[in-house]
């Protein structure tokens, strides 16, 4: 692991000689952290990785640095180190640990080359440096939205706005979206696990990979029908990674370690499927009008009431079929973490969770998208 991100940062570190205007203050070190020292003896290794990487800290007494864990989700460690200057100035700097074994399932590369763009476009906190299990970047002075807040008429068209420019920034490299790549990446890891421990093996062995596979060919050949535009995508637009700062009115996306090219229409419904919340209660998934409304500020941000129903049933239908790619998406994810993660979350309880829900709702919005693509062959 700690190889693959000291190369990683390396690359950063080239791309930043290659484009001095884009990103000539990303600095690197070779130093990693462990992720599960208690914080009081994580604190002096964050402050030698602080010094490290930005040299006008380099001499500065450990006094004046003080280091609070901001959170502590089921992939990263978030961080918020506060430095006291001689000349009484205070910075704030965030400090963000992957998880062990995360890059398993993310693509720390794609994730180093996207972040760089998006920050530039305005999106997230700006990367400052990068080290060999993490990433340093500025502290944004805001609250994370709670899932009750996504579905709030003035903060879901918000949300909606933001997500309609970060699709319009352009990030180099390849254009292919990566949805259905990545869920053959995971397909092809969950499939062969085996767990040490027997009551996890025996409720691992409960799970036929063969019907699993025959959903993600169906579903894929029925989303492959939609013509979904392909953006660069946020893929994980969870209440976790939305921030907002009350007294500016102001909005932030943030995390993209997910982010790639993809269909329009997983990011909207993968994001509508977090209106559930961490206790996955999908009674809570949004209901049409709320739908609509949210389609409308990304259709037409300036207009949204002059957005035509033909559009509006459109994206309707294609985000509510990519909906259910984002649950065996996140299904086949939770296995492998449920594996490799050594951080205690049910992740094996979360798989039955996510497939299940796919395979409830599967049939009426199977329905929905073949009535749509019939009658749009019809007209």
């Amino acid at each position: 692991m700690g190889a693959v991100n000291i190369w990683n940062a390396m690359e950063v570190a080239d791309d930043a000689r290659e484009n001095p205007n884009l990103c000539s203050d990303i600095q690197s070190s070779s130093l990693t952290i462990d992720h599960s020292l208690s914080l009081p003896d994580m604190k002096p290794r964050l402050i030698q990785l602080c010094q490290d990487l930005f040299k006008k800290w380099s001499n500065l007494d450990f006094s004046r640095f003080s280091v609070e864990t901001v959170s502590g989700g089921i992939t990263n460690l978030l961080l918020k180190v506060t430095i006291k200057e001689e000349n009484g100035n205070e910075e704030l700097v965030t400090v963000r640990l992957y998880g062990p074994n995360t890059e398993i399932v993310i693509n720390r590369e794609r994730e180093l080359q996207a972040i760089k763009y998006l920050s530039a476009a305005g999106f997230g906190a700006k990367l400052l440096g990068v080290f060999g299990n993490g990433m340093v970047q500025s502290f944004i002075n805001a609250r994370t939205l709670t899932p009750p807040d996504m579905r709030m008429p003035k903060l879901a068209a918000e949300i909606a706005r933001e997500l309609r420019k970060f699709h319009e920034v352009e990030i180099p490299g390849s254009k292919e979206p990566q949805l259905w790549n990545d869920i053959s990446r995971f397909f092809d890891k969950a499939s062969i696990l085996k767990f040490d421990d027997n009551e996890k093996q025996g409720i691992y062995k409960t799970i036929s990979f063969e019907e699993v596979n025959d959903q993600i060919v169906e579903l894929k050949e029925l989303t492959c029908l939609l013509n979904a535009p392909v953006v660069f995508a946020h893929n994980d637009l969870l209440s976790g990674n939305l921030m907002v700062n009350d007294q500016e009115e102001k909005l932030y996306l943030i995390d993209f370690e997910y982010g790639s090219y993809n269909y329009r229409g997983f990011d909207i419904g993968n994001h509508f499927n977090e209106y559930a919340g961490y206790d996955c209660d999908y009674s809570l998934y949004p209901h049409k009008d709320e739908q609509y409304h949210f389609f409308r500020h990304y259709l037409q941000p300036e207009k949204p009431h002059e957005v035509s129903d033909e559009d509006l049933e459109a994206l309707y239908v294609e985000s509510n079929t990519y909906m259910l790619a984002s649950h065996l998406y996140w299904a086949l994810w939770a296995l492998i973490q449920a594996k490799m993660s050594p951080i205690d979350f049910d992740y094996l309880g979360y798989f039955f969770l996510r497939y299940n829900e796919y395979k409830r709702q599967k049939e009426n919005y199977f329905l929905l998208a073949r009535s749509y693509l019939s009658g749009s062959r019809a007209g």
